[in-house]
């Protein structure tokens, strides 16, 4: 792979590894692109503290890690630093005040929850709900619509178990707003590597028929999934299977 944009680090409490590892990593397996996307704090006014994404208070170790690293490499690779994130709505506003002094590069969509934390479950455990799917599929749209977001991630992450007709219908939606935006579709390699829901193959063919493009997101957790060469070929044999047209690098982002 010459370029990954979705890239966590241990400030999200799930991942391993220290952000100059993954640097050295990606260099010396020929990457010119990487950008670091971990997940992005939220303010919680009741106080809610997450366990699965960095705090506040660590954005500013958090850039002045990157902006040193990337001044420091800029020679071998170029680096980017950015957050995957939910959109939701009701907490936008206070997500734009708290990184509204940060030279952010860019930000992924994760839509992991469809409403604020603790209140929603995770988008990936199993629903039948068809008014999730629909919740899931208007916020992606009216995410990447919000100009917020580089692309979309994991897009098939929302285990649906109800209609399948319900679900081809509104994947097929989302599938079509994206083509139209040339947005890719991501393979996520985390997905392969620890035999998930995702890539769903359902969604996959519903791309095929839309005639999508792809990217391939390694979705990092620890520095060596930067290059983890079975996860990757499998990555490159879905994108061949479904005749999806791998993007390298997103625009304006490293090529």
């Amino acid at each position: 792979m010459l370029a990954n944009y979705h890239t966590h680090t241990s400030r999200c409490r799930h991942a391993r590894g220290e952000d100059r590892e993954y640097v050295e990593h990606a260099v010396s397996h020929g990457m010119k692109a990487l950008g670091f996307s971990d997940h992005c704090p939220w303010i919680f006014e009741d106080g809610y503290v997450s366990g699965t994404r960095m705090l506040p208070s660590e954005l500013d170790g958090y850039f002045s890690s990157i902006e040193a690293l990337k001044k420091e490499y800029a020679g071998d690779i170029k680096l980017y630093i950015g957050f995957e994130a939910e959109y939701i709505p009701e907490q936008m506003e206070a997500q734009d005040r708290l990184l509204a002094d940060y030279p952010v590069d860019y930000m992924i969509l994760g839509q992991h929850f469809t409403h604020r934390e603790p209140l929603s479950p995770y988008t990936g455990f199993p629903t039948d709900d068809a008014g999730e799917l629909v919740l899931y599929v208007d916020q992606c749209i009216e995410g990447m619509e919000s100009g917020r977001y580089k692309y979309l991630a994991h897009p098939d992450l929302l285990n649906f178990t109800g209609s399948p007709e319900l679900y081809e219908e509104h994947f097929t939606r989302l599938c079509r707003y994206l083509k139209e935006h040339d947005i890719p579709v991501e393979i996520n390699l985390l997905g392969v590597r620890e035999g998930r829901h995702y890539p769903s193959d359902r969604f996959l063919s519903i791309a095929q028929k839309v005639g999508n493009t792809a990217i391939i997101g390694c979705d990092a957790h620890f520095p060596e999934a930067l290059s983890d060469p079975e996860p990757m070929r499998v990555c490159r044999l879905i994108a061949e299977k479904y005749e999806l047209p791998l993007v390298e690098f997103l625009p304006g982002m490293g090529e």
